[in-house]
């Protein structure tokens, strides 16, 4: 390609290849010249009217295992025509180019471009099994969670939601070099590690109320809750697919205690 156009695409070296501003050129355009072809064929998928078909859903790890999950069947019972993918990852995919049709997002998304639907406002408390306490004491203020062994997220991970270690800035936590802390990069991860007695961390209380076993702690120290969001491509605003999806998100909302 960069014979026939007579210029030079890649500045190549030993540690592999940078686009040169030529290359960024043509990268920018074909990427514009595909997003548009994913939305076309979007559209035309849509405009038949049908509910038959693929519809792939992007959404954070814990929502699939601990919420959507258990749910599918009756989603599947009730829309046997649709073909659903889950895609639990805390990646952010990009709709417009069709990496997934929409999205559950755990936070309010800036892109003109998508359609939103706000959910719910997820609660979250402050756990630790009833094993754990009973072994270890029960800290009855910020300061004397110092001396216990604390969960949280890997401070170089990709989140699922803004300040998952909240609680450490909020506790005055030192993370470098503290043996009392133990990361997981996983709420639902994050949750059996606290069932098991490891430690004491921050999950949201529908997780915990499926859990006899967990104690909530600490209640008057309540973390910021997280919103949850329904988004999808505003090109895709006549997909009855995406609709059906969302409506019974809203009626999962309505039976779920977040």
């Amino acid at each position: 390609f960069e014979e026939d156009l007579g210029i030079t695409l890649f500045h190549r070296h030993a540690r592999g290849l940078i686009l040169t501003e030529q290359g960024e050129l043509l990268f920018k355009a074909s990427t514009e010249i595909f997003s548009k072809m994913m939305a076309i064929e979007g559209q035309l998928s849509d405009a038949r009217q049908s509910t038959e078909g693929q519809l792939s859903i992007t959404l954070p790890e814990f929502l699939g295992t601990s919420w959507i999950g258990p749910k599918l069947g009756e989603f599947h019972n009730t829309n046997p025509d649709i073909c659903l993918t889950l895609l639990l990852d805390d990646r952010i995919f990009n709709l417009s180019l069709r990496e997934a049709d929409a999205a559950i997002r755990l936070y309010k998304p800036e892109q003109s471009e998508l359609i939103q639907r706000h959910l719910a406002s997820i609660s979250l408390g402050i756990y630790a099994s009833k094993n754990y306490l009973e072994k270890n004491g029960t800290p009855k203020t910020l300061e004397g969670l110092k001396k216990h062994t604390l969960i949280g997220y890997p401070i170089q991970a990709l989140v699922p939601y803004t300040k998952p270690n909240w609680l450490f800035e909020r506790a005055d936590i030192e993370i470098e070099n503290n043996n009392n802390l133990i990361f997981l990069n996983s709420v639902s991860t994050i949750r059996q590690a606290i069932e098991s007695g490891a430690g004491i961390g921050v999950i949201p209380k529908f997780m915990a109320e499926n859990t006899k076993d967990i104690v909530h702690i600490l209640e008057d120290v309540a973390p910021p809750p997280v919103d949850m969001y329904f988004v999808y491509p505003d090109d895709r605003r006549h997909s009855k697919r995406i609709a059906i999806f969302r409506d019974f998100l809203m009626d999962q909302v309505t039976k779920t205690a977040f």
